[in-house]
């Protein structure tokens, strides 16, 4: 028997890379930074972190990791800071559930440094300290969304 490199090797292979990562939004404001500074600095801060992508091609994607903090310093308003860290990958080859999987866990979990690292940038340039957020468990927020929407 010959063995054609022509023939039909079954399914694609999976195949998962990243091709750009960038910002695609940021904004940063300190509405009462005169008086924030003058007070010790112990502020409550809130955070709402989320997940979305689309498809931009045939299997290429574009995944947008968003951030919103919100800082009070002793019922001040210190700073409200939003940023969209963005990336294109090239996935292709995988099941669709292992597809969905692999831009709502794997992708954000490649992208969290980049955002991190955006926002410390964004804060020292603001005058406060970096943040160095926590890192984040994207498998249990997954399957968080997912319990929610079953």
């Amino acid at each position: 028997m010959s063995n054609n490199n022509n023939e039909s090797q079954g399914p694609e292979a999976p195949f998962f890379a990243l091709q750009k990562i960038y910002v695609k939004n940021s904004s940063f404001e300190s509405p009462n930074t005169t008086r924030v500074f003058r007070d010790e600095w112990k502020p409550t801060v809130s955070m709402d972190l989320n997940t979305t992508y689309e498809q931009v091609d045939d299997g290429l994607y574009e995944v947008v990791l968003s951030v919103s903090l919100t800082a009070q310093n002793q019922d001040q308003l210190a700073f409200v800071v939003e940023v969209d860290q963005a990336a294109v990958f090239m996935i292709s080859g995988f099941p669709s559930s292992q597809q969905a999987e692999a831009l709502g866990v794997a992708c954000p979990s490649v992208m969290f440094p980049y955002l991190r690292e955006t926002l410390d940038q964004i804060m020292v340039k603001g005058g406060f300290p970096p943040l160095m957020l926590a890192p984040v468990n994207f498998d249990a927020l997954y399957a968080e969304r997912n319990r929610k929407t079953a």
